[in-house]
């Protein structure tokens, strides 16, 4: 029996809510961690440079492999702007956090620590990934990069 359109379009609609709880939810952990407290514009600004700076630095197939592990909506700000004929961009931990940095448009703020902001984004987002997926590509970083990851 094929579904009925409407059915079809029901599930669509629950994909969608679903997607949009789970980016809210990652948004108030981040929020919350690095005490932003009302303002999720800058949790989405992290979460975006922070996923931007990583998808670059990983191989083509590593990044791909990263971005299908994400929630759908948080999958589109990962991708977004995407270039992979120029990636990796190679770089070490403290090239990383400096392109953390000059990419956060709030930084300028006295007492931003580029470090703890990546770690956090990087904790919460974890929490939706597959254990394997996070120790594939902690292996593929350099291991000042990888230690900014969880665990």
């Amino acid at each position: 029996m094929r579904p009925t359109r409407e059915g079809v379009m029901a599930e669509n609609v629950a994909a969608i809510s679903t997607t949009v709880e789970k980016t809210n939810r990652i948004l108030s952990e981040i929020e919350r961690e690095m005490g932003w407290r009302g303002r999720p514009d800058e949790a989405l600004a992290a979460l975006r440079v922070v996923l931007h700076t990583l998808r670059d630095r990983l191989q083509v197939n590593g990044a791909a492999s990263l971005g299908a592990q994400l929630p759908e909506l948080v999958r589109g700000i990962y991708y977004e702007g995407w270039a992979p004929a120029r990636v990796p961009v190679k770089m070490n931990r403290d090239e990383f956090l400096d392109e953390i940095t000059r990419h956060f448009t709030y930084s300028g703020k006295e007492g931003f620590d580029s470090a703890h902001m990546v770690s956090t984004v990087l904790e919460t987002i974890t929490l939706h990934l597959d254990h394997g997926e996070v120790e594939k590509v902690k292996a593929a970083l350099p291991k000042g990069i990888a230690a900014l990851f969880p665990g």
